[in-house]
């Protein structure tokens, strides 16, 4: 494995736009911060995580030094940027000097497309990977306390509108006349909390649900390992979508059958029918009647949690994925010198030498 050399920045702010003192006082620091480390290192390319504030910085090193960037791009960081005329301005010139746009999803890619004008040449779809060495089923079946004799559904992630966790607590009266030994257990926290546990409370289901709040590396293999479903019940919500969900390739590599919502990219993280179930999340009934067949079938849960197993180690590895990586920079380098080979022809043919002397 490569060693590379890590320089850690604190890259939050307030303010992301340019309008305020505050976000360009912020941008000149970054800018310097980043430039000193370009500089010690030789870089002559920048890899932004983001479209902002990380892109607006690569497009800053692109107008100043000539430096090229490519710009990874989630999906929800695009569509919280499009609500913000400023942000809006701000994205449109990272992405039309970026080398190429690495998009998480096929659904990600689309709204570069659609909603973006982006090239389509200028997009190159890169799934994120999980790590199948840590991330690995369960070695025995001793269970957590409080989940011995019950049948677990888990949801990870930040308390979001868009994750659906309150769908979820909606369905569960439904489940339960079905399930009766239901848990659903929520790893994480966030803004929705409060109203969550309200939800909980006036559907009568507060001993159904157990919030788990921010959980350890090593408590959070735990939990995959040892629930019986996974959920990500996400739909979207105005513009916030889920870009693709790399809590769905934890879950499957740890041998747990999945069930998603229909909305955003989270249909690439997985194989409907096959590892996993997608399903309308808008409503209780419709996430409650395709979760029911998951919940009754433990033969099904365990056909299907092997299956994705499989799956991810054949497709979203990082072996796999360091390996697209490679290809891909490769692609793009060699994409860029024949460009560039090209502009030279282009400029010769347009302006031929005349050999001997000239003559007017």
């Amino acid at each position: 494995m490569a060693r590379l050399p890590i320089e850690r920045l604190t890259l939050a702010s307030s303010e992301w736009g340019l309008k305020s003192v505050s976000g360009l006082l912020y941008y000149r620091r970054i800018y310097r911060a980043t430039k000193q480390l370009l500089l010690s290192n030789g870089s002559q390319w920048v890899h932004a995580g983001r479209c902002l504030p990380e892109g607006w910085i690569a497009w800053m090193h692109h107008k100043i030094r000539g430096t090229r960037y490519l710009v990874y791009v989630h999906g929800e960081d695009v569509e919280a940027a499009s609500s913000s005329r400023e942000q809006s301005w701000m994205v449109r010139r990272v992405f039309s000097n970026a080398e190429r746009l690495i998009s998480n999803s096929e659904s990600t890619a689309r709204i570069l497309r659609d909603r973006w004008q982006v090239e389509p040449k200028k997009i190159c779809v890169m799934h994120p990977g999980v790590d199948t060495e840590r991330f690995v089923p369960a070695i025995n079946e001793i269970r957590r306390s409080g989940w011995t004799s019950r049948t677990v559904v888990l949801t990870v992630g930040r308390l979001q509108e868009r994750k659906g966790h309150d769908t979820m607590i909606r369905a569960i009266p439904e489940l339960l006349r079905h399930v009766p030994d239901l848990l659903y257990a929520i790893a994480g926290d966030g803004d929705e909390r409060r109203r969550l546990v309200k939800l909980a409370a006036d559907q009568g289901v507060s001993d159904r649900v157990e919030f788990l709040g921010e959980v350890s590396d090593s408590e959070l293999l735990t939990l995959y390992q040892q629930c019986d479903v996974f959920a990500l019940p996400n739909r979207t919500v105005g513009r916030d979508i889920e870009g693709f969900g790399i809590v769905l390739l934890e879950a499957q590599a740890c041998g747990r059958p999945v069930i998603a919502g229909d909305s955003g990219g989270t249909c690439e993280a997985f194989l409907p029918g096959r590892t996993g179930v997608l399903a309308d999340c808008t409503s209780p009934e419709s996430l409650a009647a395709n979760l029911l067949p998951l919940l009754k079938d433990p033969v099904l849960r365990s056909e299907m949690g092997k299956s994705g197993r499989r799956w991810v180690l054949d497709n979203l590895s990082w072996v796999r994925l360091s390996e697209q990586a490679k290809e891909l920079i490769a692609e793009v380098e060699s994409d860029l010198g024949d460009e560039g080979r090209n502009r030279k022809q282009e400029a010769t043919s347009s302006h031929p030498q005349m050999s001997g002397p000239q003559r007017r």
